[in-house]
């Protein structure tokens, strides 16, 4: 952008605050001038209207050609109506990224960067609920603020919430682990993070969208590509595995937008899927409503016909996934092919105007046609970007989400310590902390310099290269580790000769989280692991404090970390949650083998002792009556029982705590998982003596189990409640379901 235009964009934003001008990639964004002709007349501009009716008023002036040209995500708009162009691609899955509609200014500049808060991976980590809203309010205000001068679209292709059930899967980092509740709670109040609220009025800040929509966690997996891939999955495991966090997202945080993804889901593209887009999304579980729309993954579409082969031409695929509900098609297969389509009469000018309506009502709800002057958002500037307070919790994102895997009392690091060898390529990691779907962070503290600043005197050797294979850099990693107090390293290839030094010894591990760490584990010449996932801009901040004892880790795992033999063991094509002959199982619910590091596994600086506030009861009743609730309410969410724990700090260090309550039992036709994760919440802070009361909210729907056909059931049985320590200390609290096997939800069938 020159800086004249700069000069008027700035001019017009702060006299008028009707027009804004940037170039982001290629499309210029401006926003509708409702004060002049030809909106001025137009009902779209009337603020006492309802968002569909007034985008109808606008979208029913729109010629055959011109809803055509408006269906994909760069859009062209329509400037004889005043409509300017729109880019509905922009990203933010852990602070304003880089992407087709999101544009950073120079170095140096207004909007040269945003907050870069860890990965999901990392975050979930954390299981604080409370911590993922306030992120997302950050990540949403500068979005906004990015927005209101130019840098950005105003809805965001995030989050990614498919359970990262596999370990090969490499954009499991962008999820917040592989427990369907865990996910659900996340998406929940990130989601509200994001678009200001449930159903906020009158104006949502941003439009968050939830995918990959749906069974989708292949990219390439020996000659399957995930733009031909066929998932297929039972109604079982969708209801009970891969669709909950797509519940909690649509129905229950109320998202404004969902993608379909590039898989098929038993033999029919997800993008041409009537099932999952009508039946499920929009008929089950409410998607209808104002201002909410099915966003196509990048060509999605278009793979319709060129890699499924699922229609005889272009026409035919870009017709089926518009009236299955696929409203905006991120590529061009809709702006190519659709006048074919419309010509040979596989769509009507209706099935357009549906599609448009739906995306134009969104903007109507983000206040695209309204003055600033009534918008709160509006106002937002560079001033409400990467703040002392937001670089703050990206700091406690990061420091919350660390897991301490390995402890035999090395860390913290004693005063004595004052020498340190940062060993391996991701000692002095900077970019690398951001993980995928990044942006451009305002700085980024390596591990090495967290522990400068900390007040360690460091030495860094590269050791070898992420891969492992160059291994020229051994002897300076050798020399380096001899002459510090202690080594810390992130390079396996070097760990046989490094722990022969005997010296104290402490491997951070990054990335997805999901890798064999049996020899480190079993190694008793390495004294502590960390796992740091991709920790944001402050993680080396994070590690730092850690590792000096400045904070206490209290995270869990949100993965299970498996041996390496489970790769041979299950195809990654197999979509099967339960152990068979060919399949030992998935996830921690799942899995028969024993794991490396288990899912919820997490160490402390410290210790705890945790009991029942008040005895929890022997015996529980089914409630009568609930199968006649279905179709009227969502009784999942009806409270089953509330436990409270008393967590007392029996050591000498303040921390947090993270409870998890898991339930297993025998009830019903066949046994429950090994166990499952029914409730969880963190405490913050209890100080070394003093104690706090976990408060553990159980719903109907976090007991039930899904029957073959995905419906959801209570049933009869025995049941036993486990909280732990952290450690081999655990809670237990065994109860009887008594009463009828009772239905609770009809999940629907897949007709086609």
């Amino acid at each position: 952008m020159t800086k004249l235009s700069a000069i008027a964009v700035a001019l017009s934003i702060f006299i008028s605050h009707l027009f804004r001008s940037a170039t982001s990639q290629g499309i210029t964004y401006t926003f509708p001038d409702c004060t002049v002709a030809p909106l001025k007349s137009n009902a779209v501009c009337d603020t006492t209207k309802d968002p569909v009716t007034r985008a109808q008023a606008i979208i029913s002036e729109f010629t055959v050609s011109e809803l055509i040209s408006n269906t994909v995500n760069l859009s062209p708009g329509v400037a004889r109506l005043g409509l300017p162009a729109y880019q509905w691609w922009s990203e933010a899955l852990h602070g304003v990224a880089s992407s087709p509609g999101v544009t950073f200014a120079p170095v140096g500049s207004n909007f040269s960067f945003a907050t870069s808060f860890p990965q999901p991976i990392l975050m979930g980590a954390a299981f604080d609920d409370e911590l993922i809203k306030d992120v997302a309010t950050v990540i949403s205000t500068e979005a906004r603020a990015f927005n209101n001068f130019g840098r950005a679209g105003i809805d965001f292709f995030t989050p990614n919430i498919n359970p990262f059930k596999d370990p090969r899967w490499g954009r499991g980092q962008e999820t917040p682990g592989e427990d369907p509740f865990h996910i659900s709670q996340y998406v929940f109040n990130l989601i509200q993070g994001l678009q200001g609220g449930i159903d906020p009025k009158p104006y949502i800040k941003v439009v968050a969208d939830c995918k990959h929509f749906a069974g989708y966690d292949l990219e390439n997996w020996e000659g399957n590509s995930r733009m031909s891939f066929n998932a297929v999955i039972t109604p079982q495991d969708l209801s009970e595995y891969y669709l909950p966090s797509f519940q909690s997202c649509v129905r229950d945080a109320r998202v404004a937008s969902v993608m379909c993804s590039y898989n098929s889901v038993n033999g029919i593209p997800s993008c041409a899927n009537s099932y999952l887009l009508q039946s499920l999304l929009r008929d089950y579980w409410g998607f209808n409503d104002e201002g909410r729309w099915v966003t196509s993954d990048c060509d999605a579409v278009d793979n319709i016909f060129s890699t499924h082969h699922y229609t005889a031409d272009y026409p035919h695929a870009v017709a089926d996934a518009l009236k299955a509900g696929t409203d905006v098609d991120c590529g061009t297969a809709y702006s190519l092919h659709l006048p074919d389509a419309f010509n040979q009469s596989l769509i009507t000018k209706d099935d357009l105007e549906k599609a448009l309506v739906r995306q134009y009502s969104s903007l109507v709800r983000l206040g695209y046609f309204d003055s600033p002057k009534v918008q709160p958002f509006r106002q937002l500037d560079w001033s409400d970007v990467n703040t002392p307070a937001a670089q703050a919790l990206a700091l406690k994102a990061a420091a919350e989400g660390i897991v301490l895997l390995k402890n035999d009392g090395t860390l913290p690091f004693k005063k004595s310590i004052k020498k340190l060898a940062f060993i391996g390529p991701w000692a002095n990691a900077t970019t690398q902390m951001q993980g995928n779907y990044e942006g451009i962070a305002p700085f980024l503290v390596s591990p090495m310099q967290g522990a400068i600043n900390t007040g360690f005197s460091v030495t860094f050797a590269f050791g070898t290269s992420i891969s492992g294979t160059d291994t020229s850099g051994f002897a300076e990693a050798l020399a380096a580790a001899k002459a510090a107090d202690a080594i810390v390293f992130a390079a396996l290839d070097l760990i046989s000769q490094l722990s022969s030094l005997g010296k104290p010894l402490v491997v951070m591990q990054f990335g997805g989280g999901q890798v064999d760490g049996t020899e480190i584990k079993n190694n008793t010449k390495v004294n502590s692991i960390l796992w740091a996932g991709y920790p944001g801009q402050s993680g080396g901040t994070a590690l730092g404090d850690i590792i000096s004892g400045k904070t206490a880790p209290a995270g869990r795992l949100a993965t299970t970390q498996y041996p390496a033999s489970y790769i041979n063991q299950v195809n990654m094509t197999d979509m099967n949650l339960r152990p068979s002959s060919t399949n030992p199982g998935r996830t921690y619910k799942w899995f028969t083998g024993t794991p490396v590091f288990e899912f919820g596994h997490g160490l402390h600086f410290t210790t705890f002792a945790i009991s029942w506030q008040h005895q929890p009861s022997t015996v529980y009743q089914i409630p009568p009556g609930l199968t006649n609730q279905i179709g009227k309410s969502n009784i999942d969410l009806n409270a089953f029982e509330t436990f409270n724990v008393v967590v007392k700090n029996t050591g000498k260090v303040a921390s947090d705590y993270v409870a998890l309550l898991f339930l297993s039992g025998n009830g019903g036709p066949a046994p429950l998982p090994n166990k499952q994760l029914v409730s969880y919440t963190r405490l913050q802070g209890i100080e070394a003596g003093r104690q706090s009361v976990a408060t553990l909210q159980v719903t109907l729907g976090s007991i039930a189990r899904a029957d073959a056909n995905g419906n959801l059931w209570l049933y009869p049985g025995k049941y036993e409640l486990t909280v732990d320590t952290g450690t081999e200390v655990y809670l237990t609290h065994s109860f009887e379901l008594e009463g009828s096997p009772t239905q609770i939800s009809k999940f629907p069938q897949d007709s086609s």
